[in-house]
C-alpha cells in the first residue's frame, strides 16, 4: 500500500512540532483524506477514521477551551487513545498543557501551523491525493508540447526518444523518457512523471545517455505533466487503413481514464516532431471548440446541398 512519511509532510508544509519527544520517523500516512474531530471531541466515535490526519481549526479549538476540566480530560483521553498519525492545530492555535501531556502519553504527535484551516486542508489533500494515487509504470516518452501533455508510445527502437529530442530542440519540455509513471489523481486527471533515477535523462541508441537539463537548460524539462494526448507510433502497413479525417476520436485507457489517442504510422521521411506538434495544437483547438475535420465535413455537405439546389432549378 502506498504511504507518505509524516516527516515528509511536516517538512513540506513547514509544520512546528509541539511534541518533539515523540519519534515520527516510522509514522506513515496511508489515507489521502483528513478529518476535523469536532464530533469526536464531543464524544461521538461511530465511523471515526482514526488513520487520517486530524485537523483542529478555530471551531474545534474554542470548543475544547470551553470544556470543564474534568470533561476536558475525558474528551482528550477518548480522542487520543486511537492510533492517530498526528493532530495539526491551525491558525497558530496552541493546545493547552493537558492536551500535550495526554498526547505524549499516547504517543500522538501534535503539530502546529500559522496557516488558515481551509488552506492547510486543501494543501494536504492535494499533496496526499498525488502521492497516494494509484500508480503504474509504462514504456514511453512524455513531453510538454505547447502546454499539452503528449505521451508517445510504441515498440522499442521505433524512434520515441529521437522525436522527444527534436521536440526539446524546438522549445518543448521533457518530462520522462523510457519509463513514465502514471498516477490517477481523479477520473479526469492522469499525471505523468519520471522515476527519480532517470529524471531529465534521455537514452539515444548509438550515443548513450544524454542529460537534457544540463545540455538544454532548466527550461527544457519539467517534473510532471497531466496526460492530454497519447500518440502511438507503429510501423507503416500498406495494407492497413489509417484515419485520414479524424471525425471520430480514438481513445486508449490507463487506470480507468480514457485519453484521446492517435496512431501514427512511421516511414522514412516523416518528421515525427512536426507531427507531434500538429497533433498537440489540433487537440488544444478541439478543446477550445473548433474541429477542423468537422468544419471540412460541413463545407462538403453545404457544397453538395448547393449543387443539389442548382440541379433542381
Amino acid at each position: 500500500m502506498a504511504s507518505v512519511k509524516l516527516k515528509t509532510i511536516i517538512e513540506w508544509i513547514k509544520l512546528d512540532n509541539l511534541t518533539p519527544e515523540i519519534p515520527i520517523d516510522k509514522i506513515r500516512i496511508t489515507q489521502p483524506d483528513i478529518n476535523r474531530p469536532a464530533l469526536q471531541l464531543a464524544g461521538y466515535f461511530e465511523h471515526f477514521e482514526a488513520t487520517r490526519l486530524q485537523i483542529v481549526g478555530f471551531v474545534e479549538y474554542t470548543y475544547m477551551e470551553s470544556l470543564p476540566q474534568e470533561q476536558k480530560e475525558k474528551a482528550y483521553r477518548d480522542f487520543l487513545s486511537f492510533d492517530i498519525p498526528a493532530v495539526i492545530f491551525c491558525r497558530e492555535l496552541v493546545p493547552d498543557n493537558l492536551f500535550l501531556k495526554i498526547a505524549n502519553e499516547e504517543q500522538v504527535p501534535v503539530l502546529m501551523t500559522r496557516k488558515p484551516t481551509s488552506a492547510v486542508m486543501a494543501e494536504i489533500i492535494r499533496y496526499l491525493n498525488e502521492k497516494l494515487a494509484p500508480c503504474i509504470s509504462i514504456h514511453g516518452v512524455l513531453v510538454d508540447v505547447y502546454g499539452e501533455g503528449v505521451l508517445i508510445t510504441g515498440d522499442s527502437g521505433i524512434g520515441k526518444s529521437e522525436a522527444a529530442l527534436e521536440l526539446i530542440k524546438r522549445g518543448h519540455r521533457l518530462v520522462s523518457d523510457d519509463v513514465v509513471e502514471l498516477r490517477k489523481i481523479s477520473d479526469e486527471l492522469l499525471l505523468g512523471s519520471a522515476p527519480d533515477i532517470t529524471r531529465h535523462f534521455i537514452e539515444l541508441r548509438g550515443i548513450g545517455i544524454i542529460d537534457v537539463k544540463t545540455l538544454y537548460g532548466v527550461s527544457s524539462v519539467r517534473d510532471s505533466k497531466a496526460i492530454d494526448l497519447v500518440i502511438k507510433l507503429e510501423d507503416w502497413d500498406k495494407d492497413k487503413e489509417y484515419d485520414r479525417l479524424g471525425l471520430e476520436e480514438q481513445y486508449t485507457e490507463y487506470l480507468g481514464n480514457r485519453i484521446v489517442c492517435h496512431r501514427i504510422p512511421i516511414r522514412p521521411g516523416r518528421n515525427l516532431a512536426v507531427i507531434c506538434e500538429s497533433a498537440a495544437v489540433n487537440h488544444r483547438q478541439k478543446k477550445m471548440g473548433y474541429n477542423a475535420a468537422q468544419e471540412l465535413y460541413n463545407r462538403v455537405q453545404n457544397s453538395l446541398q448547393h449543387h443539389g439546389d442548382e440541379d433542381d432549378e
